[in-house]
């Protein structure tokens, strides 16, 4: 009976998919993220100046 059941649990568990969904969804929101913030940073210095100078001039 006790077999029975982790069976039907661990049947039951790689059959779900909904979790790996969401892993899935988390894993390319990082990646995202890490793309932003690594875009920011390297053209941060290139853009910052272009701004200044138009902040300056108003």
């Amino acid at each position: 009976m006790l077999s029975l059941t982790i069976r039907h649990l661990t049947a039951r568990l790689r059959d779900e998919e909904s979790g790996a969904s969401l892993v899935e969804y988390a894993l390319l929101i990082a990646l995202i993220a890490i793309v932003c913030i690594a875009a920011v940073t390297l053209l941060g210095s290139t853009v910052q100046e272009p701004y200044s100078e138009l902040s300056s001039a108003l």
